[in-house]
């Protein structure tokens, strides 16, 4: 194709020294340009019919692009051609997939059903894993071997020989299938090795055997007959390879192509199994899932620990204060029925009688908001240990902990390589240890006020705007979440560099804790500490109150504490108090003071704490609400906007009337140990169907009108903050 002769035109120059010279040497070139498109067209083979042609309307029309919109989405539209072309390919569709396996049956020798079921008898006891096979291959002298698995890859070598990859409990074998050696059994004729060529393909499933025989470097193979089918083999590279003398047997076709990449979010959602099949790092984070809840409960097990399952649906959720779900049962037509959001008090009940040392694993619910890092159903762990103390629950806490990071690092080191290591050394016992009143006195430098008191919210807020104090967000509404945003900005962040515990919260912070006057600050503290690690909450655990009548009137004053957002005290039960409650709003000062601005918080008095913004710390995953007792980290829960919190379990009251002995109680969300030992960055990732969006087929992007959302008002600090719950299982973990 011809182009205008002397090239392209040469563009005017715009700098002329004078206006005339710049009006001739733009008419100079547009007779130019002129001349070079008249030459362009009048050519043997012009190069374009029209120099202005209208846009044609039709196919090509909706492919077309402005250089932004091409920019911005290359990589998706490469994406999206490599996945349409891997699941197109060359591979059959479903309709031409179920027209070749019905084929072969119509043939004079047909093969097998393609889905049979696994035979009983010898050849049962002869089957073995592709670990197995592997790890016992010099073993197999004068055994039969037969190896099942799913088809990751075929690769063929001319018209007579096929190297197939087969999977099987995360491993890979490789068969060779070579057309001259198919002798044994049915004779093996030229168009049936074709079918079977044909008939094979990624992702199927199949069942082979051979005899075992090992190539060393270039030397010829060693036979050794197991079976009179085939010869197992070691390649050069000492890869166990199964020679086979017979066709393989199809035990379940894949009908659809599994793509050798998966990166659609949507298609991530929707298709977790398919997720599960291209990705292997999404298979490594649930493979180390299964391994910390192994080591767990080995470690549990080790320390005479007995693992009991308790009520999931009663009548009260029990254990912390969280919005849960409500349903009805056939039995209970009239009455409403909850999901548990903590097994706290259901574990406490079985100390009292009797056992002394128990545990459980298992889920919990809270009826919340879904985000990166919660979910409203998440797998908790829970201990309780008679005549054990705050001292003896660290120290367990310390052993567990580096026991699952050495166990984390070996596997990632062996197995799940394509997950990011663990450095040992960020693990490393004793862990730092701070206490709560006192760490925030040096922060912030000044002396808190007796916490005890019913004036110390509006106290503490008022000396911290005399000090120049501000904190992000709203004005708290009650003590323990100005304690807990306090805690959230100048100690959490100390875990960033090493493990910390935070130990002896304010007692208005753990209802359920034991309660001592601390002899440094004289402030009534609970006998309990948080483990906190790169700013996440990843234990909670304190000496567990066994007073029935002090019991009681914690709860009782914790909720009055807490019950309505605007911290206004509710009005309690009068079976409960005994007494009608005062329903006046809360001090003036707290209404009237002007609301904090979300500036970076400012030095107090003559010392210089740290400069931090909440909007520059990353959200605390399922942080500890602050009057939550909940072992299981939480996600400082706000209260619901009608102010309503769990009611008050009578029955537990009771129980231990029947003596509590002096108990440590330790609780976790698994999902956070996962996430800190895989370095996941969100909960979806260590669930197996991923989060509550996954399981209803929602995509990341979709709004979430039609999944359960928390009511009222995010809570202040971020998605963790909030009161919290009485239980192990801290507000409304919503890992």
């Amino acid at each position: 194709m011809a182009l205008p002769e002397g090239g392209l035109p040469t563009r005017p120059n715009r700098f002329a020294s004078s206006q005339e010279e710049e009006q001739e040497d733009l008419s100079e070139w547009k007779k130019q340009r002129q001349n070079d498109i008249r030459r362009a067209k009048e050519d043997e083979e012009p190069y374009f019919a029209e120099a202005y042609p209208r846009l044609t309307i039709g196919e090509s029309s909706p492919g077309r692009k402005s250089v932004s919109e091409f920019l911005e989405s290359f990589e998706r539209l490469a994406d999206d051609k490599a996945q349409g072309e891997q699941r197109k390919g060359p591979p059959k569709s479903k309709r031409q997939r179920e027209n070749d396996l019905q084929r072969p049956q119509e043939d004079e020798e047909p093969f097998t059903n393609p889905d049979p079921r696994l035979a009983s008898g010898e050849s049962f006891s002869e089957r073995r894993s592709v670990p197995e096979f592997s790890e016992s291959f010099e073993g197999f002298a004068d055994n039969e071997v037969v190896l099942m698995g799913r088809v990751r890859s075929k690769r063929t070598a001319g018209q007579k020989l096929i190297f197939l990859d087969i999977v099987n409990e995360f491993q890979k074998a490789q068969v060779m299938l070579e057309k001259n050696q198919m002798t044994t059994g049915h004779y093996c004729r030229a168009h049936r090795f074709k079918l079977m060529k044909q008939l094979i393909q990624v992702g199927d499933h199949i069942c082979t055997s051979g005899l075992q025989s090992i190539k060393l470097s270039d030397e010829r193979p060693l036979t050794v007959p197991v079976a009179v089918r085939g010869f197992p083999i070691r390649t050069r590279s000492g890869e166990p390879t199964l020679k086979a003398t017979e066709l393989p047997e199809l035990i379940s076709p894949a009908m659809e192509q599994i793509p050798d990449r998966l990166t659609d979010p949507k298609t991530k959602m929707q298709e977790r199994h398919l997720d599960m099949l291209v990705n292997k790092d999404v298979t490594d984070v649930l493979r180390l899932r299964a391994e910390v809840l192994r080591f767990m409960r080995e470690h549990f097990y080790s320390k005479r620990f007995l693992e009991f399952q308790t009520p999931i649906l009663a009548e009260n959720a029990g254990g912390a204060i969280a919005r849960p779900f409500v349903t009805r049962a056939s039995e209970f037509r009239n009455k409403d029925l909850a999901l548990r959001v903590a097994p706290e008090l259901w574990l406490k009940r079985l100390v009292v009688g009797g056992v002394d040392k128990v545990f459980e694993i298992g889920p919990s619910f809270r009826n919340e908001g879904v985000d990166a890092t919660h979910n409203p159903e998440f797998t908790m762990c829970e201990f309780y240990s008679a005549y054990s103390n705050l001292a003896d629950l660290i120290k367990e806490t310390e052993e567990l902990i580096c026991g699952l990071a050495e166990r984390s690092s070996e596997l990632i080191k062996t197995q799940l390589n394509s997950l990011p290591p663990v450095d040992l050394d960020r693990f490393r016992r004793p862990f730092k240890q701070v206490q709560f009143i006192p760490g925030l006195e040096k922060a912030l430098g000044f002396r808190f006020p007796k916490l005890s008191s019913e004036d110390a919210l509006p106290e503490l807020l008022a000396i911290l705007k005399l000090s120049g104090i501000s904190l992000p967000g709203e004005v708290p509404t009650s003590l323990p979440k100005l304690l807990d945003r306090l805690a959230a900005v100048y100690l959490e962040p100390m875990s960033f560099h090493e493990p910390l515990f935070i130990t002896h919260h304010p007692s208005c912070m753990s209802p359920l804790s034991k309660s001592f006057l601390c002899p440094d600050t004289l402030q009534l503290v609970s006998a309990r500490a948080e483990l906190f690690i790169g700013g996440r909450e990843l234990a909670n655990m304190y000496e567990e109150e066994n007073d029935p009548v002090e019991q009681k009137r914690k709860l009782v004053d914790h909720r009055n504490l807490v019950n309505t957002p605007s911290g206004g005290i509710a009005v309690i039960d009068p079976e409960e108090t005994g007494k009608e409650e005062d329903t006046s709003s809360s001090s003036p000062l707290l209404k009237d003071s002007p609301v904090m601005n979300d500036s970076t918080l400012s030095p107090p008095l003559d010392t210089e704490p740290p400069i931090l913004d909440n909007s520059a710390l990353p959200s605390p995953v399922g942080v500890d609400d602050p009057v939550n007792d909940g072992r299981e980290p939480s996600s400082r829960l706000e209260i619901d906007a009608d102010g309503e919190t769990s009611p008050l379990d009578q029955s537990f009251i009771k129980a231990l009337d029947y003596a509590l002995p002096p108990t440590g109680g330790w609780g976790c969300g698994v999902e956070r140990l996962v996430m800190l030992f895989s370095g996941a960055n969100r909960i979806s990732d260590c669930l197996s169907f991923g989060s509550l969006r996954n399981v209803v087929g929602l995509t990341a992007a979709e709004k979430t009108n039609d999944v359960t959302k928390p009511s009222g008002k995010r809570n202040e600090t971020g998605p963790d903050s909030g009161d919290g719950a009485d239980g192990k299982a801290s507000g409304s973990q919503r890992t």
